[in-house]
């Protein structure tokens, strides 16, 4: 059963969006960070949590979302848009530095590490550029690619540059294993996680993603704690 509500739960006394948020204030190349909420009355307690984490909010349509992103672009200015969702709160600043540096290298539209799946889901991070985003916006008229931000875009390689980035990781099987919160299994391997983290005095807003996989790999159990959960596919 999917978990509503999931990005206010706590994980070792902070929210998980909070958690995911300090993540990313870490990312030498953010110049700002927005939180691109709905403007439904559920969603008041992500603007609250973002404004205690100083971070600002843009609200727009729940089911628009394609169109939400580039008014949020619009409104912030933005020339590129670095795209994490809010229940990845083990993302690491380092992974979204590579991201936005391949794709300004590259000159790409589109940059991610998910077009070949090699991290833990919950390490995902997409980065378009601002003109892409309002050409997909002006064009997509089918539900699916306004629901999903990046659908329209990744489904045209013909008609944008797309950049897939592949990190190296310290062994293989890594794609199938789980640290995003979608799940009530989820919640409990993530508290877990963090309890862990605080139990070894480490910071936990600071374990990157290879100290996180070292422990969880001296922790072979935790996995277990949510490896059945299916993937919700877009």
């Amino acid at each position: 059963m999917r978990l509503p509500g999931k990005v206010a739960m706590p994980l070792a006394g902070v929210s998980a969006l909070e958690r995911c948020l300090r993540r990313l204030q870490k990312a030498a190349l953010l110049d700002d960070l927005v939180v691109a909420t709905s403007d439904h009355v559920r969603d008041d307690e992500v603007v609250r949590i973002a404004a205690r984490a100083g971070v600002s909010c843009f609200r727009g349509s729940e089911e628009n979302v394609l169109r939400r992103y580039a008014d949020a672009a619009q409104e912030h200015r933005a020339d590129v848009v670095v795209r994490v969702t809010a229940d990845c709160p083990l993302i690491d600043p380092t992974i979204v530095d590579t991201v936005v540096g391949s794709l300004r290298a590259s000159g790409a539209d589109y940059a991610s590490n998910v077009a070949r799946r090699h991290l833990p889901r919950g390490l995902d991070v997409e980065v378009v550029t601002a003109r892409a985003l309002y050409f997909a916006d002006a064009l997509a008229d089918e539900a699916a690619d306004r629901e999903h931000v990046t659908r329209f875009i990744v489904r045209r390689p013909g008609s944008f540059l797309l950049r897939s980035v592949v990190l190296e990781v310290p062994r293989g099987g890594l794609e199938s294993d789980r640290w995003t919160l979608d799940t009530s299994m989820d919640y409990e391997f993530l508290s877990r996680v963090f309890e862990l983290l605080r139990e070894r005095g480490e910071r936990e807003d600071r374990a990157r993603f290879r100290e996180v996989l070292a422990l969880i790999d001296a922790n072979p159990g935790l996995r277990d704690l949510n490896a059945h959960v299916e993937q919700k596919v877009a």
